[in-house]
Order: C-alpha cells, then structure tokens, then sequence
C-alpha cells in the first residue's frame, strides 16, 4: 500500500480534531441494568457525537440517539451561554456532548441546538421535550422525573412535559442562578452550579454576582459588522464574582444557605448531596491557603464545619473528594509527608509516595487513582476494613475508570496502541468492551523516555521515523507547556503532534519540569511566587541532558521552542531571557503579563499583586521586550477570551517600540482553544516553516 503523503498525514490529523474522534467517553455505569452509557462520535473524522448502550453481558453496541436525525437536517446551532461553557471545558465537538442521567439509569437528558431530549436507555426512543429555551447543562433529577436546566440567567425546572415546576431568576442583569463562574469553571474544576437532592425535590442552587467583575469587550475585527461580546473577567488583583447559595424546593420555596461562600472563603470549589447525607460544601480562601469542608443542614439552612485545611502555599482539591463512607466518616483528600493521601475522617487510608489524582467511587472500597511513577497512572482500591491498597490496573499507561456497583469500566491509554480501550469487569473479571470508531493511524509515534538531568526530569525525546531524518546534525525543537500541567505519560495520543513535527526534520523534546503535578506537593509549589525561573531552567536542564545523550546528532547550535498558553508563555521568555540557548520561539497565546490573567489562577501561584508586585513583576515578559535578539513568531486566536488577544499585542507593541523586528499569526474567529481542522493545519505549517528559516542545516 502506498504511504500517506505528510500533507495527508497531517490533514488526516487536524480533520480528526487530533486523533480524539471517535474515541469512546463520558462512561456511565448502570449496574441494576447491566448497560454502560457512553458518548462517542460517528466517526474518526465526523465530530458528532452520538449517545450510546453496550450491554455488557452480551458486549452489543446500540446507538441511542443520533443527533443528525434528532435535528432531522437541519443546522445545529449551539447557544452563546453552551459555546462558553464548552470552551471552559474545552469541548471541540459538536453533537451530544453530554448528558445526565436518573439514579435507576432509566432516563437520561441532553441538549442538542438548544432544545432538551429524552431517551429512554432501555427501549433506545429519544424524544424532544417542550421545554422553554435555549437549554443549556440539563440534569434530571435522580428519580427521573423533572429536569433542571439553564436559560439565560435563569435555572428552570421543568417536567418530562416540558411544563416549568420552578423557576429562580432576578431581573438584576448581573445576577445568575445555576452556573458556574468564571474562575470556578476555567481553574477549579467545577462546572456546574446546582444539585439535585437524592430525593429530586430540592435543589441547591449557586446564586453568582458579577457587578463587580471588570468587564471586558471583545471584539474580533475580522467581523466589524459584529458587536464586541461583553464578558466578565475578573483579572489578578481584582473583583471575583460574589457567589452564594439558595436551597430551592419544587413547591417554590426557597431558603438561604448561611455558612456558604463569603468574603473570607470566597470560592465554591464543589459540593456533593449523596444518599442518607447532608450536603458537603468546599469553600476555600481567595490566596488558597485556607480551605473548609461544611456539612450543610437542608432545613435551616445553616453549615457546620466537618474539616479545615491549611497550607503556606496553596491548596488543591482531588477530584471527588469529599464524599461520605458507608460508615459515616467523611473521605477527603489532605497533604501528607510530600503525597497527596485520602483520609478516612483523621486516619489515612493510602501511603506516603502515592499521588492521589481522583477518587472514582466508595462503598466497601475505595477506588481511586494514583501514581507512583510520574509517567504513569493507574487505578487503586483501597479496602478500609483491612487497610490494604490493591492495584487494579499494571500496564505502563495511563488508566482511569467509572464504577457502578460490582461493574468497573477502566479506560486504559499506553505508547504502544492508538486510542483508547475500555474493559468493563464484573467484581473484576472482564465481561465487555467498547469498541473505537477510529482506524488505525498513519503514523505512530517513536518516543524514547529519559530522566532527564539531576532532578530527573520526566522527558521525551521523539526522532524522524525512518526515512523522513535528514542528513547531518538535527536541529532541536523544545515543546513544553510547563509549569501546572503534564505533557511526558506514556500515553501515545500526547505524542502525534511531536512526532509529526519530528518528521519534518527535527528532534523534538518534551519535559515536564518543577510545578507539574503527579510528583508531589513540594515539586508542584517550587515555583510558588516566581513561575518563570524554574520551568525555564528545567528545559534547559533537560536540554543539556538529551543533547549529552546524542552526541553529534543533534545540532546544540540549533535549538528552537514552541508552544500554547503557559507553553507559549515559556517559549517567549525563553528567547528573551535565554538567546544563549533557543535560537528562535514560536508563542502561541502566551500569557505576556500575568496581572491581565484571571484571579483563581494567578493568585494561587504568584499571591495579589498588591502583596506580591515583585512577583509579577519578575515574570512579566513586557519589561524584557527591548532585549529580543532572537526571531520570535507570535499567535493568537483574535476570539481567545482565556488568554485574551491582548498579551500577544501588548508584547508586540514593546517589541515594535523598542524596534524589535518579529512575527505574528492573528486567527480570526478562533479561540484559545483552537479545534477548526483547517487552522490546527495552518498553524503548524507555518511553525515548521518559521523553524526551517531560522534553524537552517547548515548553519
């Protein structure tokens, strides 16, 4: 068979929204019905997604519900409020994204073009429900027979009729009820703002006021004939949404909640209402040094504090956590001896040395995951009558699971297979697997793992595969995100991009440096106050380490940098602080100065900016603007409301103040997260383009 030009190679990755279509997700349990629930798209090239049933005695896949037929041809026009909470979320597919479903896993809800569904799991019949919209984030309520949803600014209740049972709304424009903020949805990890009573006949509802958030106008000019969106940022230093809670009974009644956020714990970080429980609350210090857990009692609507946290740097939630136990002591995660541990009420219930990444379900056990080894992650279970820690998954990879009574669905990622594999086992034996609708790719990724230098940095180093490597010395692409974020894990999806890079003629390195998780508290905070001394000064580390380990056939007179967001941050501040090192850098919509980033963010690394200016100062790449000696191409989608358009053109005004010569890639209508095939295609050919002229062979 002939081989795929690199140009189909790298249409076939951008059409695939890199490589994630196709891919089986979003996996709910049903146990009583033997069912897993799964999204998943039409195909490895089509980014609609479908609903989805494998009953897993017989391992039969059923489609559910099909959102081309469910609109019946027509367009699918998605809501303002649903794109921006697809963008918090990143979500670059189209279709089903997500759905909900009741407590017996007979219904399950979803919006599709603004308009709510419901499909009947068991029979496959989907139907439209008359509800009021636009719809956006639908739940039913566990006993299947109501559904809270968005519509604008208000949270309503409605029945399977499409008849509103209740309704909270203020006709105050700054005031919401039922979404998450800003700076909880972009950084804290919580997406919603409402939650069903087990019973389905309460809800507890987050009331959010913006009125003293900084607004913020953008308006992409490629569209003049648009208005400039409005949207409520609240920048380091600044004003943070007020957030409060409402406890709402479909009767209309509702009852404040006493004890909730307030000015000396201002963010909501999760809430959780189980079975046979009162509500938990998570509430944490704007500098995220002090962090409660709040029982909250529904009939008063008063709290009482369960536990409290401290740290002198900050503080970070695990996924999950807190929930109850079957026995009435309170599973929460807490930093001990340098790990990230799980405490059953004061006594700890996993080693010092295992990183806990997310707690998955409890009962008699708990199952959780973890890791030992920063490139890897697996699934755990914790029995807490004997104490014992069992390991569920052993593979070098990366693992994950849902759990739903005796049934586990683990979904498993490794460097030696594309996709990704889900087994569902039955009080550990397999029964069943969901299959992947993606082919198999055209290329795979050559990825050799090395520690990297004294701190043993977690790096990657990727080679041209045979036939595509040039002659002589190769020059050297670093592509990190650094700081809060993992790029080296031996799962082969991270590695496409690099790979094909690499085959252009280059020899890619990725390292993980000091502030990326999965090596424990301390090497997360190094670099709390300054986040730009330590992530550069590892990639050089891990630089010097590779160029050591290949001698003479890699070029260290060549060195060039790329990367997005914090990533992009860093490729900047590379060649301006570092021209001895990086030859030239390609920044993609890098945070220029860290007093225009958000709150929830900033501050928990760098402190407010009141308290800490040096800290901003040190890491602002605006000062060191007039110094640029080496190329540098900026890029940034005109659209990004993240990491607004702003920081490229404030650091490209003190470039061109300063006379410094350098490129930039404006994207229209893109935002920070960048899914349109045709650009995710553009932008790296102009990279590889950009890195051809300025790291030349021969040079």
């Amino acid at each position: 068979m002939e081989q795929p030009t690199r140009d189909e190679v790298l249409a076939g990755y951008a059409g695939s929204r890199r490589f994630t279509l196709g891919r089986p997700r979003d996996l709910t349990l049903i146990p009583s019905r033997r069912r897993l629930v799964f999204l998943r798209s039409l195909a490895a090239d089509d980014p609609a997604t479908a609903l989805w049933s494998l009953d897993t005695d017989t391992g039969a896949e059923r489609m559910l519900a099909d959102p081309r037929a469910l609109l019946d041809g027509a367009a699918e026009v998605i809501p303002a409020a649903e794109l921006s909470r697809r963008e918090r979320r990143r979500e670059s597919a189209r279709g089903i994204v997500a759905y909900s479903a009741d407590a017996a896993g007979r219904l399950a809800v979803f919006a599709l073009s603004g308009r709510l569904f419901a499909c009947d799991l068991a029979a496959g019949d989907t139907r439209a429900v008359p509800a009021e919209g636009p719809c956006v984030d639908p739940h039913i309520d566990p006993a299947g027979t109501a559904v809270a949803y968005l519509r604008d600014r208000a949270l309503l209740v409605a029945g399977l009729d499409g008849q509103v049972i209740t309704e909270l709304a203020d006709p105050d424009p700054d005031v919401s009820f039922g979404a998450a903020e800003f700076a909880a949805a972009e950084e804290l990890g919580r997406h919603h703002g409402f939650w069903w009573s087990p019973d389905g006949r309460r809800l507890l509802v987050a009331r959010v006021d913006q009125r003293d958030v900084i607004t913020c106008w953008l308006g992409d000019p490629t569209y003049i004939q648009n208005a400039p969106a409005e949207q409520r940022y609240p920048r380091a230093g600044t004003a943070n949404a007020r957030v409060s809670l409402v406890l709402a009974g479909l009767d209309g009644s509702t009852r404040a909640v006493a004890g909730g956020p307030d000015e000396r714990l201002p963010y909501l970080v999760a809430a959780r209402w189980e079975r046979g429980h009162p509500p938990v609350l998570v509430l944490q210090s704007r500098d995220h040094q002090r962090r409660e857990v709040r029982a909250l009692d529904p009939a008063t609507g008063e709290t009482s504090l369960l536990h409290a946290d401290t740290d002198p740097a900050w503080l970070e939630l695990v996924p999950g956590t807190p929930r109850w136990l079957p026995d009435g002591r309170l599973l929460r995660s807490a930093i001990s001896q340098d790990t990230h541990r799980l405490f059953a009420g004061d006594d700890p219930c996993t080693p010092p040395g295992l990183q806990v990444l997310s707690v998955i379900g409890t009962g008699e056990r708990t199952v959780f995951t973890a890791t030992a080894e920063p490139t890897e992650r697996h699934v755990y279970a914790c029995d807490h009558a004997t104490g014992q820690v069992e390991p569920l998954t052993t593979e070098p990879g990366l693992h994950g699971a849902v759990q739903g009574g005796g049934l586990l669905a683990v979904m498993s990622e490794t460097l030696d297979a594309d996709g990704i594999a889900v087994r569902v086992l039955d009080h550990g034996r397999p029964v069943a697997a969901v299959g992947s609708l993606a082919p198999p790719h055209a290329f795979a990724p050559q990825v050799t793992l090395v520690r990297a230098g004294q701190r043993e940095l977690r790096t990657a180093v990727i080679m041209p595969a045979g036939g595509r490597r040039p002659p002589g010395p190769l020059p050297v692409l670093m592509a990190p995100y650094g700081g809060p974020s993992q790029q080296v894990l031996k799962a082969r999806r991270l590695f496409y991009e690099p790979q094909w890079l690499a085959d252009q003629g280059f020899a890619v390195i990725v390292a993980d440096g000091r502030g990326s998780p999965g090596r424990g508290p301390a090497w997360e905070r190094a670099f709390r106050l300054d986040v730009a001394t330590a992530a550069l000064d590892d990639q050089v580390a891990a630089l010097e380490d590779v160029l050591g380990r290949y001698p003479g056939e890699l070029d260290p007179g060549r060195v060039g940098i790329r990367g997005w967001s914090f990533g992009g941050y860093l490729s900047a501040l590379a060649v301006l602080r570092r021209p001895d090192v990086f030859s030239a850098a390609v920044a993609g919509a890098p945070v220029s100065d860290w007093r225009y980033y958000d709150t929830a963010s900033t501050e928990r690394w760098l402190g407010l900016p009141g308290e800490h200016p040096e800290a901003y100062e040190r890491t602002s790449l605006l000062p060191l603007a007039g110094g640029l000696s080496r190329p540098l191409l900026l890029i940034h989608g005109l659209a990004d409301d993240n990491v607004h358009p702003r920081h490229s053109l404030l650091l490209a005004a003190g470039l061109l103040a300063a006379g410094r010569p350098h490129g930039q890639l404006m994207l229209p209508g893109v935002t920070h997260m960048v899914w349109q095939p045709p650009v995710i295609a553009t932008m790296l050919r102009t990279q590889v383009e950009f890195f051809r002229r300025w790291l030349p062979a021969g040079a």
